[in-house]
């Protein structure tokens, strides 16, 4: 919502310039869209490390 506001401000003040931001929007979204995987997959990496070095203390932990 607050994007949007931004844009219609951006719209008033300087419209080529918001018309030119909203046709490149999804051109930059595609573009980041594999660096965004990149880092999902290796957080999901990180974490798994981790617990897998954890689980001894997990399983000594519960009783």
């Amino acid at each position: 919502m607050v994007s949007f506001l931004l844009w219609c401000i951006l719209f008033i003040l300087c419209w080529p310039i918001a018309i030119i931001a909203l046709i490149l929007y999804p051109i930059v979204w595609l573009i980041l869209l594999p660096f965004r995987l990149l880092g999902f997959a290796i957080d999901l990496s990180f974490s798994f490390v981790r617990n897998l070095f954890m689980l001894p203390f997990t399983l000594v932990g519960k009783r």
